[in-house]
């Protein structure tokens, strides 16, 4: 599972990138200096493993994370190969989520590969590039397809049916509506996004095994430098998008980049302080990280002893047969049962022992569907 950064070139990727993975990426004033993707694994800002870690008093504390990838820079044209754009598209492909980069700093320093500021524009570049991939990814999968109904497949009929409409619905669309796709966003009067939202829900399947680019849960990043007219190129951006597509500002993560790269050395309460005095009341790092997490489809169980408390991510809806797995294959194989507290009852008594004498501990067994931020100890028999 990980998050796919993508924008044009110079808009400050793998700035947040360094912010996020803390990982001293390439930076440069110039485009596609990230041939390769960089890699990081991020941690998953959390207010409960601290105070659970002190119910054991444990050595260690492992936050859980998710793994965020840097690739370069998309121009127009990158679908037809422009830019090493094949090459980068594949790249992308592989995210489960797609955070999209958009500048809203103004800085002579750092060349626009536009000549001027423009996010709307910006979005709709990328977007377009996206869809046009899909596009011919879908055209490839009507080949097979047609190949396969001449031999009176039935499954094969349908799907090219359904591809054939994708392709027909994803010529129309407005580019900067993808996005409504992506979050499954159903409140539009666009003709197109609701058929295709309509068709998604009746071929989950098939729409998971085409793998485009327009159903993938995409975050906007503003990435602004802290300067008054950012915030005022942000806020048009706000209002075009709500105008233009109807998305609201929830699905906008707005991050200081420079400010925030510049922060990394001080410690996280140190930064707060700071960001304070610079008037930002809100962490975009953490608002980003967090939005990640829930669009990767990912919640958190613990477990803590002596040794380790550690934070746990699974997919919602997993069992907890599978929670066990993740732990160890030997909790898996030799299962017996799950014991099992929600953290805040847990913090709130401060016992584990407690919490049993109280009632409060659930036996579960292995058909129990985990729930975030339930607290689980396995027993198990090799």
């Amino acid at each position: 599972m990980q998050v796919g950064i993508i924008g044009l070139p110079n808009v400050g990727k793998s700035t947040i990138f360094n912010i996020l993975a803390k990982a001293n990426a390439t930076v440069a004033n110039y485009p596609f200096c990230t041939i390769e993707p960089n890699t990081g694994i991020v941690s998953v800002p959390d207010e409960n493993i601290l105070p659970l870690s002190k119910i054991y008093n444990s050595k260690k504390i492992t936050p859980s994370s998710i793994k965020v990838v840097d690739v370069a820079g998309l121009v127009a044209g990158a679908s037809k190969g422009e830019g090493l754009g094949n090459k980068f598209l594949a790249h992308i492909r592989e995210a489960d989520v797609i955070a999209h980069v958009v500048r809203c700093f103004t800085d002579e320093n750092i060349s626009h590969i536009a000549k001027d500021l423009n996010p709307i524009r910006d979005i709709e570049i990328i977007n377009t590039e996206l869809i046009l991939s899909d596009i011919e990814m879908l055209s490839k999968r009507k080949e097979k397809y047609l190949s396969l109904a001449k031999t009176n497949d039935k499954r094969a009929k349908e799907n090219l049916d359904i591809v054939n409409f994708l392709i027909e619905k994803l010529n129309k669309i407005n580019p900067l509506e993808i996005i409504l796709i992506s979050l499954n966003i159903s409140d539009t009067q666009d003709s197109n996004i609701k058929d295709i939202q309509e068709l998604r829900q009746k071929n989950p399947f098939l729409f998971e095994e085409l793998n485009l680019f327009c159903f993938k849960p995409t975050i906007i990043v503003a990435n602004l430098s802290g300067d008054e007219n950012d915030e005022n190129t942000f806020n048009q951006m706000v209002s075009e998008l709500n105008l233009k597509a109807k998305i609201t500002q929830e699905n906008v993560i707005k991050i200081y980049g420079k400010l925030e790269e510049e922060l990394l050395e001080l410690p996280e309460k140190e930064r707060q302080i700071y960001r304070l005095e610079l008037g930002i009341k809100d962490d975009g790092v953490s608002e980003f990280i967090k939005k990640s997490y829930i669009l990767l489809n990912l919640i958190t169980f613990y477990t803590i002893n002596e040794n380790e408390t550690r934070a746990w991510p699974i997919i919602k809806g997993s069992k907890v047969i599978q929670a066990a797995g993740k732990i160890h294959t030997d909790m898996q194989k030799g299962f017996i049962k799950a014991e099992v507290i929600d953290c805040s009852k847990l913090i709130e008594i401060g016992s584990i022992h407690k919490a049993r004498e109280d009632g409060l501990v659930r036996i579960e067994g292995k058909d129990y569907i985990v729930q975030d931020k339930d607290v689980i100890q396995i027993r198990f028999a090799i």
